[in-house]
C-alpha cells in the first residue's frame, strides 16, 4: 500500500480539561458514540484529549483541516476489543477524503499516546 497522507497533532490536556466543562464544546466536537463511551472512562480528560488530537491529525493527513465540509463529528475514534484505536468515518467524510485524495478506497492507521500534560495522535492514510 502507498502512503498518501500523514498527520500528527499534540494537545495540552489542561486546555481540554477546561474545554470539556462546556457541554456545547463536547456536543460540537465529539460523536454520540464517543460521548456514550466516555461515561465508562475514569480519566475523561485524556480520553477526550486523545480523540481531539486524532481528529486534528486526520484533518492534517487529508490536507484540508476542518473546512470544505469536514466537521469534527464526522469522525469518531473508537477502540477494538484489544484497545487499538481506529477511525470510524461517516459517509460524508469518506467521500470527502476519497475526492480530495483522488482515490476510491483508503486505509487509515491511528496511533495515540498520552502523558500527564499532553496527548498526541499520529495518522497515516494509505491507498
Amino acid at each position: 500500500m502507498k502512503i498518501i497522507g500523514v498527520g500528527v497533532d499534540i494537545v495540552d490536556n489542561l486546555r481540554i480539561k477546561k474545554s470539556i466543562k462546556n457541554k456545547k464544546f463536547i456536543l460540537r466536537i465529539y460523536s454520540k458514540k464517543e460521548i456514550d463511551l466516555s461515561k465508562k472512562i475514569h480519566n475523561k480528560i485524556n480520553y477526550f484529549a486523545k480523540r481531539f488530537a486524532a481528529k486534528e491529525s486526520l484533518s492534517k493527513a487529508i490536507g484540508i483541516g476542518f473546512r470544505k465540509g469536514l466537521n469534527f463529528k464526522d469522525i469518531s475514534i473508537l477502540n477494538d476489543r484489544y484497545g487499538k484505536p481506529y477511525y470510524e468515518l461517516n459517509n460524508k467524510a469518506k467521500e470527502l477524503i476519497c475526492t480530495k485524495l483522488k482515490v476510491k478506497k483508503i486505509k487509515i492507521s491511528l496511533s495515540l499516546a498520552d502523558e500527564k500534560k499532553y496527548s498526541i495522535a499520529f495518522s497515516v492514510i494509505q491507498k
